[in-house]
């Protein structure tokens, strides 16, 4: 693999996005429907140049961070990137197929079909928890489906933003991709341009201000968002098996992950129980946090703080903290790091119980039956995902037919999010819309009906003007309907 060098763009320089978006719009309007072989080499040079460039986006994201284990990166980004372009490389041909659709018999001996067609630019709005990935999973679909892009990382990971960037420009043109860097003002302005799609992946809150600014161009949106997801451990679950992946799907990243276990929901007499081996489990992955190269810092000073606030409101309310470790908490402070953190005792006037954690607290809250768990989440809004252990088939088909949520994963945390061949995405607050894999496909393709007359068809009898004719063919087919 060649190593392509990087030069920096020079400081200062400032990008009009509505005259970039122009430019892009008109080259693709030169080439509308790219052919497989160029939607291919799209693809494969992503991911060469990423693979390429590996050691130095783990590296940009980890001082972004403050610190990340280089695995962590490898894990939760780079062969999740690897595995979409594969994916994507492997069946986009069949995907882009025209597709004979079925013709009712009143109509036939007309024929329907449907041809996949590429939108035109799509706009990629992308967070700073996975800042590699959730922004380039959604260009794999955007390029597969024969789009151009244009991509605003978030201003919380600058190095990644400006690595990104410069990587990207290495082996696309501007007018095939582009990315934005800046801050609030240009993520605004971005939000607010008419592309042919958006999809933006972040909080709630600001997922409701970019729909908005999204609706005034009528943009249609994916938003992939977050909330509380819910983890029920029912009396079957096999707690050997449960408390290490309960645990690794809280601290992978610190717990920065929008599909993280917000919540435990399990009968009173085992949270003790569970609270003494999930404790012990997380000093076993990290027996110590402050120093330790494995264990990701949050992303900012005032995150750190706002689950400080989360934790001082919970214990004021009553609750019970138990910290994993021993660590100086001055040293985790400078830091940034916070230990897996129990909270038991939960009551729902506590702000813990109300936000998204986004961080490795784990509140614990007593539900006496899968009746109580499920009215519990059921009165709550949509999560983005659910979470159930254990192994009575009844009790998780009820689970998984009564329960609401973007995706679900049984008997572990977050392994739906990868697979490329279920849809992803939020539902109701939690999101709308889905990509990878095929649906990735689908989300940045328009899915065009055609249908073809026949030169026999009988149509023509239901012209005016009306005659016996007429009355005749409309008895017969209602006859077939």
């Amino acid at each position: 693999m060649v190593r392509i060098d990087l030069k920096e763009k020079s400081a200062g320089e400032s990008i009009d996005l509505s005259a970039v978006l122009a430019k892009q719009k008109a080259a693709f309007n030169t080439r509308p429907n790219p052919s497989w072989a160029e939607r291919k080499a799209n693809l494969k040079k992503l991911g060469d140049v990423i693979e390429a460039h590996s050691a130095e986006f783990q590296k940009a994201i980890s001082e972004d961070f403050g610190n990340r284990a280089y695995e962590e990166t490898t894990i939760a980004e780079l062969m999740i990137i690897k595995g979409g372009i594969s994916h994507a490389i492997k069946h986009t041909k069949h995907w882009m197929r025209t597709r004979r659709a079925p013709t009712a018999l009143q109509y036939k001996p007309a024929s329907n079909n449907i041809i996949p067609q590429p939108l035109g630019v799509i706009g990629i709005i992308s967070p700073w928890n996975y800042p590699l990935q959730l922004a380039v999973m959604p260009l794999i679909g955007a390029i597969g489906a024969g789009n151009r892009a244009m991509i605003k990382p978030s201003e919380y990971t600058p190095r990644l933003s400006d690595l990104l960037k410069r990587v990207l420009a290495t082996v696309f043109t501007d007018e095939e991709v582009f990315v934005a860097t800046g801050g609030v003002k240009v993520a605004q302005a971005f939000s607010g341009l008419p592309f042919d799609h958006l999809i933006f992946t972040g909080s709630t809150s600001v997922g409701r201000i970019v729909a908005a600014a999204a609706a005034k161009n009528l943009t249609p949106c994916t938003l992939e968002l977050g909330g509380k997801s819910p983890t029920i451990i029912d009396e079957s679950a096999n707690m050997d098996l449960a408390v290490p992946r309960i645990a690794n799907g809280k601290l992978l990243n610190a717990g920065q992950t929008c599909v993280a276990p917000d919540y435990v929901l399990m009968p009173q007499k085992n949270i003790e129980a569970f609270s003494d081996a999930i404790i012990k489990q997380a000093e076993e992955f990290y027996p110590k946090v402050a120093g330790n190269k494995d264990y990701t810092s949050i992303i900012a000073d005032s995150h750190y703080a706002r689950l400080q606030t989360l934790l001082e409101d919970a214990e004021n309310k009553g609750a019970r903290i138990r910290v994993a470790g021993d660590d100086d908490k001055q040293q985790l402070a400078k830091e940034r790091r916070v230990p897996l953190t129990v909270v038991t005792n939960t009551t729902p006037d506590m702000k813990i119980m109300q936000e998204e954690i986004f961080g490795p607290l784990l509140p614990v809250v007593a539900s006496e039956t899968l009746k109580d768990s499920m009215q519990y989440v059921q009165s709550k809004e949509r999560p983005l995902a659910l979470y159930w252990f254990g192994e009575n088939k009844a009790k998780k088909a009820k689970v998984l037919n009564e329960t609401i949520s973007g995706g679900v994963s049984i008997n572990d945390c977050a392994w739906h999010v990868i697979q490329e061949d279920i849809p992803f995405g939020g539902v109701g607050p939690s999101g709308m819309g889905a990509y990878h894999g095929e649906d990735g496909f689908k989300t940045f393709s328009h899915m065009k009906g055609v249908f073809e007359q026949s030169r026999f068809s009988q149509g023509k009898m239901m012209h005016p003007p009306y005659t016996e004719k007429t009355q005749k063919m409309l008895r017969l087919m209602k006859k077939i309907l």
